[in-house]
């Protein structure tokens, strides 16, 4: 199993700037546990910035443990149902939250 950082970067590598046109956002990753971190994604004039950290003022938090992030990253687990679980939880603006899987498709 890749790290949080890893799949963190892979998702990263995996932005698609004409998904994501002419959005300004900043999303904040807030993955607790041991193998847990910060990271933030700035997304502004169709390019993506990685940020090993936390931001002020991000647009989107997701906050989740490593655990269940290892398990949405492996297909264990879905993202919308761990939102419905209270396992993923996300604060700021909620539509943002729903570009993510457009805009960062993954690696296929």
């Amino acid at each position: 199993m890749n790290s949080c950082e890893d799949s963190i970067k892979a998702m990263y590598k995996s932005f698609d700037p004409d998904a994501a046109g002419n959005l300004c956002a900043t999303y904040l990753f807030d993955i607790t546990g041991s193998a847990g971190g910060k990271w933030s994604l700035n997304v502004k004039d169709r390019k993506c910035e990685l940020i090993n950290g936390e931001v002020n003022n991000p647009s989107v938090t997701i906050s989740i443990s490593d655990q269940d992030w290892a398990a949405i990253q492996n297909g264990s687990l879905n993202s919308q149902m761990a939102f419905m679980m209270g396992k993923l939880r996300v604060s700021g603006d909620m539509s943002l939250a729903m570009k993510l899987q457009s805009m960062f498709p993954g690696p296929n």
